[in-house]
This record gives structure tokens, sequence and C-alpha cells, in this order.
């Protein structure tokens, strides 16, 4: 689905020329070809950074840690190289930073030589009979792959659709206003290979609350029985989201944008093994970074260790919630008053 381009008076990645991009895509096709490495390799000794995007390395904010992007750099290479990945740009996330207050997604366009940091969730994760891997607001101590976790999986995506759909109207300004969600659906391999399953993707962290419904036939998102729904608008920028990668309302138009129907690559941070490893340097109370292990130093003071969740664990104990729990049947929302 091509979106609609949002012109606010300025270009929000400092377009080139199309030639440049072109160009620049494929030099680096050719140095992942020359390169013929296994991604797990060849993200770590990918080619020396270019130094206009060096300068962007470093764990302060609004910086990228240098093993995050080594490895979205790789991945993007073995991407462009396979034809997967079509777009002059790419993404990553590191989700060991803190959310709400660290800009810790990242829009990366080399050919532009354009660099921006934008803030992002992570899953909140679940209390239940069994097991607790529920995550605070500000840090991500627990992930996991397994299905109704609603937890954050590191790992490699590529993109895929987007879906837009209408959630309802809200009120703003004294006038009703569509919430027009668009779902960023991901494709993953590996740890994150039940991305769809999961419908995994990146969204706008918006949502309606308190829902009802009321008569309006004339409305084109009107329903068989002619009723529309009404709530009001909740941004949760700052806060979880079910699993998925959310961003705020203004960061979604840029990276939608960017994306413009061309699949680009996506990396989060951390993956399964950099869990194990930096949880297991915490137990012998050594520091994970003279390990040489990466760790987000607030977030890890704050959650102690980092722990990842396998699907073989999880999936009983979500299964047998759900089947002590099993859904209602399904009701209209209630007539607005």
């Amino acid at each position: 689905m091509r979106r609609k381009h949002f012109d606010r008076g300025r270009d929000p990645l400092q377009r080139r020329s199309p030639f440049l991009a072109i160009v620049a895509i494929v030099s680096l096709a050719l140095v992942a070809i020359v390169l013929g490495l296994p991604r797990a390799f060849a993200a770590e000794q990918a080619p020396d950074l270019p130094p206009w995007l060096r300068a962007h390395v470093g764990d302060g904010e609004g910086q990228i840690s240098e093993v995050v992007l080594r490895r979205a750099r790789g991945l993007y290479l073995e991407k462009v190289r396979e034809g997967k990945a079509k777009n002059p740009c790419y993404f990553a996330k590191d989700a060991t930073r803190p959310a709400g207050t660290a800009r810790r997604f990242y829009i990366i366009c080399e050919a532009q030589q354009s660099f921006r940091a934008v803030s992002s969730g992570h899953g909140n994760g679940r209390k239940l009979s069994g097991a607790n891997f529920a995550n605070g607001i500000r840090c991500a101590k627990n992930f996991s792959s397994a299905e109704g976790s609603k937890l954050t999986t590191g790992g490699a995506y590529v993109t895929a659709e987007t879906r837009t759909s209408f959630k309802g109207y809200y009120r703003t300004g004294g006038k009703r206003v569509p919430l027009l969600r668009s779902f960023l659906q991901f494709e993953g391999e590996g740890d994150t290979a039940n991305a769809r399953e999961r419908a995994i993707g990146g969204h706008p962290a918006v949502l309606l609350r308190n829902m009802c419904r009321r008569k309006d036939p004339e409305s084109p998102y009107a329903n068989d029985e002619g009723y529309v729904a009404y709530g009001s608008l909740l941004d949760y920028s700052a806060g979880r989201s079910n699993g998925c990668t959310s961003w705020t309302p203004l960061a979604s138009e840029t990276i939608f944008e960017v994306l413009e129907d061309k699949p680009t690559t996506v990396y989060i941070y951390p993956e399964s093994t950099d869990i194990d490893a930096v949880a297991a340097a915490v137990k012998a109370g050594k520091s994970p970074s003279r390990e040489g292990l990466y760790w987000n130093a607030s977030c890890l003071r704050e959650i102690g260790a980092p722990k990842f969740w396998p699907k073989e664990t999880l999936r009983p104990i979500i299964d047998a919630y759900r089947k002590a729990h099993p859904p209602g049947p399904s009701r209209p929302l209630p007539l607005c008053k």
C-alpha cells in the first residue's frame, strides 16, 4: 500500500538524487558479494564504517552502539545481496536502552549520509500463574519469541506489507477525527521466524479507549447496521507495546515515508545469545563490558540481569492460562451516551 507523503515544509531525511541512492545500493551490494560470509560473522566483520556514520557511534543520547550498528549494517548488506532489501535506508533498534527518554530506534540512509534516532517502545510482557515475565515501562528485562508472550524478540527482520485500518473516531478541537492506524508487518528468521504468526511489526503508539458506538450511517466507516466506533485517543509513545516496535505518530510518518513500498531490514538488539551471555556474566559477578559484551549500563543497573524465555518454556504456561480463561462471547460496543 502506498502511503501519502507528509509535507511539513522540510525534507525529513534531506533526500539526494535517486542516482546517488542507486549507486550507494550497488556499492553496498558489491561489498557484500566480496565478503561472501555468513551473516553472524559478516555482521561483526563488515567493512569499516564511513567517517560520517562513525561520528554517530557511541553509547550517549542520540548515538548508536557500535555492535548494534555493525550488525544492522551487516544484515542490510546481506539482504541487498539477496535482493530482499531494495531501499537505500535501513533500520536498527537497541532494546537495552531505556524507553521514553532515550532515542533508540535508528533510521540510517547511507546514500544520503542521513542518520536519525527516534524513541520506540518495547514489549510489556505478562505476569501469569507460573511465570512473571512482565517488563517495566523504562527498561526491558524479559525477552521471548513465544506467541502470546507480548515480549520483544531481538534479531533480523525484513519489512513486508503495510496495512492501514480504521480504529474509530475521536474528538479533538471540537471535531471528530478518524483514527487510521498503519501497521508495518515484519518477516523474520531464526528466533524471529514467527513474526507473522505473532503479528509483530511496527506502528504508531496510539489507540482508542473507552470505546462506544454511535449511529452514523453516512460515515464511510459505518458497519452493516450503520454504527461507527468512538473513543478517546491515547498516545502511549512513552510506554510499552504488545511486542511490536512502536513509534510516536510524527516519527511514524517519517518511517513510512522512507519505506515508500521498498522493503528494507530491521535489526533489533539484543538477540537471545546476547541476553544469555550478559546474564551469565552478571551471575558470575563479572562486568559484561569487560567481557566484551554490550548492554545499556543504566538499564542493566535497574533490571539486575536480563532473561530470555525460550518459547518451549513459555508456551505451555500461556496455553494453560488460555485454557483456564477462555474468551467470552463477542458483544457489540455499548451505545455512546
